[in-house]
């Protein structure tokens, strides 16, 4: 799936499913909150933290798919194309670091 297809299929399942968009301030608090679950898995799978009972079974796909389907929701209802954000955003990041990472010392 492409993120243009992505884009329409949310769109398509807010709008059948979902009956409409939330806000977008009520969006970018579940974000947040969808953000704060993948940080909790990743605490415990890769972290110190152990496992409480009830955050055994989640999957990292799902919590990660969540927060993007969040982002989808952001961007369709402000009007962003996220495959023309994408392609800028890694332009910027070409410029920007196209060296820095590789004369990074830490990195080798």
């Amino acid at each position: 799936m492409t993120i243009e297809e992505a884009q329409q299929t949310v769109d398509g399942w807010i709008k059948t499913t979902g009956v409409r968009y939330f806000s977008e301030l009520t969006n970018m608090a579940i974000l947040t909150e969808e953000v704060g679950e993948v940080a909790r898995l990743i605490s415990r799978q890769y972290g110190e933290q152990s496992f409480k009972e009830s955050d055994k079974g989640k999957d990292l796909g799902d919590e990660l798919a969540d927060v993007l389907f969040v982002v989808i929701c952001l961007a369709n209802q402000t009007g962003i194309n996220l495959t023309e954000a994408m392609a800028r955003n890694l332009e910027k990041k070409t410029q920007r670091d196209g060296q820095r990472h590789k004369n990074n010392e830490k990195l080798l």
